[in-house]
């Protein structure tokens, strides 16, 4: 997938949300944000993507951060990808929520590691753990050498399979 093609209309709102149905919400949210990624047409579902981040986002802010003691934890990666997802502004706003929920155990440290590489990449410096490509190429790396070092420690596997497997790039490290 090209995520060069993510697409942003509007501003993300804060909106009513049931928070006995936060569940609910999330199990809706993260199918349909799996839909929107599989059919790789983020265009023609950009209002559909930008729902979702308003809920995500909405749910955060009325019913605070869920933990796994809550929800679970498919219900957990849809309050990931909410954010993963999101614009610059959000992603950077949430992301100590993020932190948070990593050292608690309720998200895991390669989800860590791929929205920690996306701000970088937002903010233009280099990224961490070689995670994100913009315009079909690995984005600039912080010390390539060692980069599967700081991957193995996320749980990630090798970036030369990373690559190979998911965009169909070779690495190198020069």
């Amino acid at each position: 997938m090209n995520r060069d093609k993510f697409v942003y209309v509007g501003s993300v709102n804060i909106i009513e949300v049931d928070c006995s149905k936060k569940r609910q919400i999330l199990n809706e949210v993260y199918e349909s944000d799996q839909r929107i990624r599989k059919s790789n047409k983020l265009i023609k579902y950009a209002k559909e993507d930008h729902k979702n981040q308003e809920l995500v986002i909405s749910i955060i802010e009325k019913c605070g951060m869920p933990t796994l003691k809550e929800v679970t934890q498919k219900h957990m990666t849809a309050i990931w990808l909410g954010l993963q997802h999101t614009t610059e502004k959000h992603r950077k706003k949430y992301f100590p929520q993020i932190e948070k929920a990593v050292k608690n155990g309720d998200l895991s440290k390669q989800q860590y590691a791929l929205m920690k590489d996306r701000i970088l990449m937002d903010e233009g410096e280099p990224q961490i753990y070689g995670s994100q490509i913009k315009n079909g190429k690995l984005y600039k790396l912080e010390n390539p050498e060692t980069v599967n070092e700081r991957r193995k420690e996320m749980g990630m596997g090798t970036i030369e399979d990373y690559l190979k497997t998911h965009f169909n790039i070779e690495f190198n490290p020069n």
